[in-house]
């Protein structure tokens, strides 16, 4: 840029923060000028930011002319000394107090008094002198150098005395010491001897003691023990409470029962095999041929006598003899049939042989032995069998009874059927012990897939269940009965078993819409889906928002109140049921149903005569008109008078057909007193809704006005009093709710509807307090941004400062170790330079 073509304007006096016209200029002239303002103020600042060009006097009372000289001088002193003192003296100990160790003074202890002796054999044993000391561990030196005391100098001076005269004047020093020492001990044993004796004297006229004759006839009588003695003594003989053991492990606790099922799993086999445990503990072992016997003990005596009979040898005794060691041996290995053979067979040549040499023994022909030894082993033969069949005839009992006997140990079913067949033909104590041994032999912590095959165990007992559900006579108590093991699977595998309830309850709700597009209309579900919605309530919580089990049950329930038909005295029981389950989840979350309200409406709706049902409004299922209107309508007086109370048990759904009509008509009766129970539980239940008499309104209306109450038994007209008391003595506890009333709608007009349109981008004219409010606003900003982007600056200017003074320094430094590298290199060539020189001449 040409500087001619810059006009700049020149002010006399330079003003800080002022900005003035004549700052204009080209861009590199206004920055050079903001760092020329920046080097005269902010770096000199900075520079002087450790200086001070103030001097003050601080000596206590210099401009103090009511202090005389002297006092000026002792406090100054004083203030000085206090100084000195709490620098250097804040760990050093009071002077004035008297330190000690064990009692005595620790100045005292220093000073080294009692030294000890080795050579000594009093009771000061082990004390040296200080001459001993310091001949022996001085060095031998510090006795000629020893000097004379002070006063020894001042009444003569001698010379120095030589090292044997020291340590001769040392020996009979210590010599006098140790004959000191004796007979200080001697007077002290002669003193302590005389107390002894004077004491004894003493104590006979003090204390006299009575012969043992006189204690005899005067004795005296012990105090007894005081009761908190008593109870003092008894607690200190209490036995101490000892550390019990460690709780398991729920895999430790898995592990030992399935150890202890498969012993008795074993155990069972072996009884049902016929293998006597206590027969194979006394069967001999093996004895070897080099065996000597030594522990050989001979119970009885095994003699026998030699007799002849017709000139023959009698062995009869021998033969029984024999027999009574085949049924010993049989009894040992009894269940193994090879095993039995091959011993019959040994003990049958090992016959052929004693008898062969007996024969021989008599000089008899060779014939002749050969035939009896033949008939003695048919003999032998046909009494072995006869022995064998009587054990098995007395093993057989046991062996039923092990047969009989439910195995301990089981393998989880891979399949339904075999799960079915599993189950099928036993009790249901039975069953639930099978199911119990299934899941302790196949624990998860067990073995890796036994999670997987449990979950699959949890399906199959659904499944199982509902088939009992579905027979012609449902078996209620064994599903009751089944439900606690569904109920422990379902607290082991929750996931699995939620998924497995929640897809049978998608089929069948997806039955139910299939149904419903094809029939415009469907039926109340069997007792299964019923029994399964009755274990959704036991096996998880209904009383939460939301749950991925109970909510789809919840909705499908309140499909089935609304959506199916009531056709017979079947649908209106399996209704009820549904009725209860209903109460039965909402219990705790009092969770409003209107499909329940609804349904108990239509069951009065039912109950009533044609000409009396009229007046109020049904909803569907129900019709106010149809040939399913006196469905629950009892007109019979005998059957009404006959009539009792009673439960309504779910399995009479499938005992209807067969039933008299005096059965129907109690049905009929029992399902009409389960509604108004119903009535005064949901009464009870929803007394805190807002608009409880209005949900309730219509049912109120019918029990007042177009019940036949005088018509029923006297057990029914309770039921309905009571129902009809809890509707009424119910008490508003709020306002009814009103619409909001609008306001009138205007006239239309003709004036026009002046509407101010909003210009962006310009100043909006307003009062004159507002514009100035604004411009001081405005103003704010614009200096507000102003102040930070000079403090950025000014900060941006301080850094590069201490930058360049950072590398002056690093430079400066580098130069000096430069130079001295440069010296010491220049002094260690001329080092060599002279070592060199030397070597040369």
């Amino acid at each position: 840029s040409n500087p001619f073509e810059v006009k700049v304007n020149r002010q006399k006096f330079d003003i800080l923060g002022r900005k003035t016209k004549n700052d204009v200029g080209l861009p590199g002239v206004s920055r050079s000028k903001a760092i020329k303002k920046r080097n005269q103020t902010l770096l000199k600042e900075y520079k002087e930011r450790e200086k001070t060009n103030v001097f003050k006097d601080k000596r206590f009372g210099e401009y103090n002319t009511k202090i005389t000289p002297e006092e000026k001088m002792i406090r100054r002193f004083t203030l000085e000394r206090q100084q000195n003192y709490g620098k250097k003296n804040i760990y050093n100990l009071n002077e004035d107090e008297e330190l000690t160790h064990y009692g005595q003074s620790l100045a005292e202890i220093e000073k080294l008094n009692d030294i000890v002796d080795s050579d000594s054999d009093t009771e000061e044993r082990g004390t040296l002198s200080a001459e001993l000391t310091a001949a022996h561990f001085g060095g031998g030196g510090g006795l000629l150098r020893k000097k004379v005391s002070s006063e020894q100098q001042d009444e003569e001076e001698e010379k120095p005395k030589s090292r044997k005269e020291l340590i001769e004047e040392m020996i009979a020093k210590s010599k006098q010491e140790k004959q000191e020492r004796q007979t200080r001990r001697e007077s002290a044993l002669e003193l302590t001897e005389k107390l002894d004796k004077d004491w004894k004297e003493i104590q006979s006229l003090i204390a006299r003691k009575a012969p043992k004759s006189e204690r005899k006839d005067k004795e005296v009588e012990k105090p007894k023990p005081d009761e908190y003695d008593m109870i003092v003594r008894e607690l200190g003989f209490e036995m101490k409470a000892k550390p019990s053991e460690r709780l398991k492990t729920e895999e430790e606790l898995a592990k030992e029962e399935q150890a202890r099922l498969q012993k008795l799993e074993a155990d069972r086999l072996r009884r049902m095999r016929g293998i006597d445990e206590e027969a194979n503990k006394k069967r001999p072992s093996h004895m070897s041929a080099d065996d000597l016997a030594d522990g050989f003990i001979l119970d009885k005596d095994d003699r026998r006598l030699l007799s002849y009979k017709d000139g023959k040898i009698n062995i009869e005794n021998e033969e029984e003899e024999g027999e009574e060691e085949e049924e010993g041996e049989e009894e040992g290995e009894e269940g193994d049939n090879e095993n039995e053979e091959e011993s019959q067979e040994e003990s049958a040549s090992e016959d052929e042989e004693d008898d062969a040499a007996d024969g021989h023994s008599d000089l008899e022909s060779d014939l002749e032995s050969e035939g009896e030894a033949t008939e003695n082993k048919e003999e032998k033969k046909h009494e072995a069998n006869e022995n064998e069949s009587q054990n098995v005839e007395k093993l057989d009992p046991k062996r039923e009874a092990a047969k009989s006997e439910l195995p301990y140990t089981f393998a989880v079913p891979e399949s339904y059927e075999t799960f079915k067949s599993l189950l099928a033909g036993r009790t249901i104590e039975q069953q639930l012990i099978i199911l119990e041994r299934i899941q302790k032999c196949n624990h998860p912590s067990l073995a890796v897939g036994n999670k997987a095959k449990l979950e699959k165990l949890f399906g199959f007992l659904l499944e199982y269940i509902g088939e009992l559900a579905t027979l012609d006579l449902p078996e209620l108590r064994t599903i009751d009965k089944l439900v606690l093991p569904l109920y422990n699977l379902c607290q082991m595998f929750p996931e699995a078993a939620s998924d497995s309830i929640r897809f049978i309850l998608r089929d069948a709700a997806h039955d139910l819409e299939e149904v419903i597009e094809v029939k415009g209309c469907a039926t109340l579900p069997g007792l299964d889906t019923l029994i399964y919605l009755k274990i959704v309530s036991l096996l998880f919580p209904t009383s939460d928002f939301w749950h991925p089990v109970v909510t789809p049950a919840f909705m499908y329930m309140s499909q089935l109140l609304t959506k199916c038909r009531i056709t017979a005295l079947q649908d209106v029981i399996k209704g009820l049921f549904i009725c209860c389950l209903f109460l039965e989840y909402v219990s705790l979350s009092r969770r409003f149903v209107p499909e329940l309200i609804n349904f108990l409406l239509g069951i009065l709706h039912i109950s009533l005569p044609k000409s009396q049902a009229q007046g109020y409004t049904v909803v569907h299922p129900f019709t106010p008109v149809g040939k399913n209107l006196e469905l629950l309508l009892v007109c019979d007086k005998e059957d009404l008078k006959s009539w009792e109370k009673q439960n309504v048990p779910l399995s009479i759904v499938t005992r209807l057909k067969e039933a008299s009509r005096t059965e129907i008509n109690h049905t009929r009766l029992s399902c009409l007193a389960l509604c108004f129970d119903l009535i005064k539980k949901c009464s009870a239940l929803y007394e805190s809704l807002p608009s409880f008499h209005e949900i309730m309104h219509p049912v109120r209306i019918v029990l007042t006005q177009h019940i036949p109450v005088n018509e029923y038994p006297e057990k029914m007209q309770e039921w309905y009093h009571s129902a009809l008391r809890e509707l009424e003595n119910k008490v508003k506890h709020y306002t009814p709710l009103i619409c909001e009333k609008k306001k009138p709608v205007p006239l239309k007009q003709y004036t026009p509807k002046i509407v101010k349109v909003l210009e962006f981008g310009r100043k909006q004219a307003g009062s004159k307090k507002e514009q100035e409010r604004k411009q001081l606003i405005q103003r704010h900003k614009r200096e507000l941004k102003g102040a930070i982007r000079e403090i950025r600056k000014d900060n941006q200017y301080l850094a590069r400062m201490q930058l360049s003074e950072i590398m002056e320094r690093d430079a400066t430094r580098k130069r000096k170790v430069k130079e001295l590298l440069g010296s010491l290199a220049t002094q260690e060539g001329e080092w060599k330079a002279m070592k060199r020189k030397k070597w040369k001449n």
